[in-house]
């Protein structure tokens, strides 16, 4: 049944990806890529990288979030539901993307893959985080804290009007 998931899953992935460059507004590209990276998200969930996987879903969903509410206020068109093409130069993306394509399946080929040495690690999502941050995974836990504090004050800063001023009138 995991496998059936995990297929399923990576079709998903891989056919709202395609959806992003097919659809005709960037609101439907956002969403197909918020598509695109749940569908990841949850395979990541489905091979037991529970933190990782958690942390995709919410990072995109944010993300996309975000990104919807900025077409919104800044966009031409109403909420980027307007039609549109998504494609520029399709001939040269077609080209660079097909032999980008060739280069890196040429590569799965020819290296010389290494062999599993060891058994997998029991927690999968703390092994990760030791080997990216090592004994420093406190200090970036509370920059990240630090970063986002400074997110929102940089937002409340630049608003024109206070918390209270809901008319305009200073």
């Amino acid at each position: 049944m995991e496998d059936v998931a995990f297929w399923v899953l990576a079709v998903a992935a891989v056919g709202s990806g395609i959806a992003v460059f097919v659809v005709d507004s960037m609101a439907r590209a956002t969403f197909a890529l918020l598509a695109s990276f749940l569908c990841v998200g949850a395979e990541l969930l489905l091979i037991g990288l529970y933190y990782l996987g958690t942390l995709v879903i919410l990072m995109m969903i944010m993300e996309m979030l975000v990104m919807a509410v900025f077409m919104v206020m800044y966009m031409m068109n109403p909420a980027g539901l307007m039609p549109m093409t998504m494609l520029h130069n399709k001939r040269g993306a077609l080209a660079i993307s097909g032999a980008a394509f060739a280069v890196m399946a040429a590569g799965i080929f020819a290296i010389p893959w290494p062999g599993r040495a060891g058994r997998p690690p029991g927690d999968p999502a703390f092994a990760l985080g030791e080997s990216i941050m090592g004994p420093k995974m406190l200090v970036m836990m509370v920059i990240g804290i630090a970063i986002l504090a400074t997110m929102i004050a940089t937002v409340v800063l630049a608003t024109h009007r206070g918390r209270y001023d809901r008319d305009g009138a200073s």
